[in-house]
């Protein structure tokens, strides 16, 4: 079976100090790792982040290991100022496993906060 692609949600956040825009889509994917499970994919600035099986697998022990509850993906996150950034999450408190994505912009107090629950456990 092919894998099968659709679309969760798409959003913007418009920064009013420069006139950006950082733009997020996140995707369904029927198959995705080596498995060919069912996952979601993220994509915002040029960058991609797969939550699969696999990948989300390693996260959740990282997590556990340095007793958190939200394990920030770091290859996948734009972190260079305090007040810009873009980080991916994998939130492992509450039963259900989630991705989270926050987008911060320098013309905002706070950052715009989005979870989706992952279509599968580990």
């Amino acid at each position: 079976m092919a894998n099968i692609k659709t679309t969760i949600d798409e959003w913007e956040v418009k920064d009013l100090e420069d006139n950006s825009t950082f733009s997020v889509c996140v995707l369904h994917n029927t198959e995705m790792g080596n498995n060919a499970q069912p996952g979601i994919q993220v994509i915002c600035a040029g960058k991609i982040v797969n939550y699969e099986p696999l990948h989300t697998e390693r996260w959740a022990y990282a997590a556990k290991k340095a007793n958190q509850t939200e394990h920030l993906i770091e290859d996948g996150s734009w972190t260079p100022y305090e007040d810009a950034f873009i980080k991916h999450f994998l939130v492992t408190d509450g039963g259900k496993l989630k991705a989270k994505i926050e987008v911060k912009v320098r013309s905002k107090d706070a950052p715009v906060v989005k979870e989706y629950e992952l279509p599968f456990t580990i």
